[in-house]
């Protein structure tokens, strides 16, 4: 793990370049892991911010900063995502909570709200009272309404009114444009929870991995053991903020183990290696173990020591073992990456086990 702006002399001639342009921006947008892999921003959504700025008067430098090209596209340039990408296979797996704009962070839409209208875009039949706004839109040489967000006027798509009761309304939206927040867990399933946190290289493929166990309850990849507050993707990939890709694991200890985390932790990467995991170098991509207590300090270490004594791998391993800090979560297009883009763990098993040697 640019732009140029040209003056034209004739008016017909800007107006052609002005079409042409649309037509790039359509073709352009989709659903490609690679192109969102490349285009990681300053600050990708409004959420990973400690403080409102004067949204209405952003520049748009400043947007471009803060969004990912894609949100750019969308967001700002009035663009339309390819129907059935990523983004709305994961809207389709999202549980209860709200959807947020993704440039601004404002509450637009409750998922009690949404529906499956077959057209391959999130779909709801009402947003939440004065979040979204409205304006004609006659571009492509048809009248639709659009709608944006109504704080940062980010847009989201066009409302229809072929929608169900009790509105008869479909707000058709690009999954780019939102952000989905979960609704809070119950007091109970909090209590039944515990959390582990590992740094194994790419993030991405750390969190698939954890994502297929049983028990595991919930997954998000984020930062953890820098020095800087509210990290973004291209901070930490310089290598100056101390932070490590990591995978926050959230389980319940009556269907899986911490050891049995461990071990998973373990045998799906290589250990052994400082600061690189394969063709990813960095500080970024160290071995580490962010430990909640006391008990996982003392597991983790015992089976580092099992596994040195062993003498199954072909160097000593370098797995740290730290306090947990603060988690910082990533931004939205790295959560459950792989699940988004259709593909398995790039993390794979190094062929040693050492379920044996867990006390």
């Amino acid at each position: 793990m640019t732009r140029h702006s040209l003056i034209s002399p004739s008016a017909t001639i800007s107006a052609m370049r002005a079409l042409f342009a649309t037509v790039v921006v359509l073709l352009v947008l989709g659903c490609s892991a690679a192109e969102q892999a490349a285009a990681p921003s300053a600050a990708a959504g409004a959420t990973m911010l400690t403080a409102d700025p004067d949204w209405a008067n952003l520049t748009d430098a400043q947007w471009k900063e803060r969004l990912t090209r894609e949100q750019y596209e969308v967001l700002r340039r009035k663009g339309t995502e390819a129907p059935f990408c990523g983004g709305y296979t994961t809207f389709k797996a999202n549980g209860a909570g709200i959807y947020a704009c993704s440039g601004c962070g404002q509450a637009l839409f409750e998922s009690k709200t949404s529906f499956t209208s077959g057209t391959g875009w999130p779909s709801f039949f009402a947003p939440i009272a004065g979040a979204v706004a409205s304006e004609e839109d006659r571009s492509h040489g048809m009248v639709r309404t659009e709608v944006h967000c109504s704080r940062c006027r980010g847009h989201l798509g066009h409302v229809f009114d072929d929608g169900p009761a009790p509105t008869g309304l479909r707000y058709c939206i690009n999954a780019v444009s939102l952000a989905f927040k979960p609704a809070q867990q119950s007091a109970t399933a909090a209590a039944n929870e515990a959390v582990a946190t590992f740094g194994a290289g790419c993030f991405w493929g750390v969190e698939a991995v954890f994502r297929a166990i049983p028990g595991v309850t919930g997954t998000a990849v984020g930062y953890m053991g820098g020095s800087t507050r509210n990290p973004t993707y291209r901070d930490v990939c310089g290598g100056d903020t101390g932070h490590v890709e990591v995978c926050e694991v959230r389980y319940d200890p009556a269907k899986v183990s911490f050891g049995k985390l461990l071990l998973v932790f373990f045998e799906n990467h290589d250990p052994t290696t400082v600061d690189r995991q394969g063709p990813d170098v960095g500080v970024q991509y160290r071995s580490v173990v962010f430990t909640h207590d006391q008990a996982q300090v003392e597991q983790t270490k015992a089976l580092i020591a099992a596994i040195d004594a062993s003498k199954r791998l072909p160097r000593r391993v370098v797995t740290l073992v730290q306090p947990a800090q603060t988690f910082w979560r990533a931004e939205e297009y790295h959560q459950r990456y792989a699940e988004k883009h259709g593909h398995g763990a790039c993390h794979l098993p190094h062929g040693k086990t050492f379920a044996d040697l867990l006390q």
